[in-house]
């Protein structure tokens, strides 16, 4: 019987229905040659917000609904470092009323398996009050075409 915390290996290309890629930095790499575990973060936020703009579905300054992280997660498989170009992988992994969780991972551009993979969960908020609203539908017909069998 596999023990209750064995680690799962990394997502494959497979598990993600939209790819985002994205540079790396000079000012990711940390002290040890690498990205910075916070970089991976950023990475995430910028692939789901990019798929939103791209949409016509968010305008950060101005959109009168907006998503706002309220759980993240991310494990580390490999790593990256500056110049090697990243893509993102997105999936919806669970769509609610007022929240979706994304899966989402980071690849080496090009490679099958992911360097880190993890997610996070969007809240849908009126910015005016900052409580909690529906999905707009528009949003929603787009989590639903992102949703694929996450693992």
């Amino acid at each position: 019987m596999a023990a209750a915390h064995e680690r799962k290996g990394p997502p494959e290309r497979s598990a993600f229905a939209r790819f985002v890629p994205l540079a790396t930095r000079w000012s990711d790499n940390d002290a040890y040659g690498h990205l910075n575990n916070i970089v991976y973060y950023a990475l995430f936020d910028t692939a789901v917000n990019a798929i939103l703009i791209e949409a016509g579905l968010l305008d950060p300054a101005t959109s009168a609904v907006v998503g706002l992280v309220i759980e993240s997660n991310c494990r580390f498989y490999d790593s990256l470092a500056y110049p090697e170009p990243a893509e993102v992988g997105v999936a919806v992994e669970r769509l609610g009323r007022s929240s979706v969780r994304y899966h989402l991972a980071v690849f080496k551009a090009g490679a099958q398996r992911a360097a880190a993979a993890g997610g996070y969960t969007h809240v849908y908020v009126d910015r005016a009050t900052n409580r909690p609203v529906a999905i707009p539908e528009e949003h929603r017909a787009l989590m639903e075409r992102l949703k694929v069998g996450c693992s």
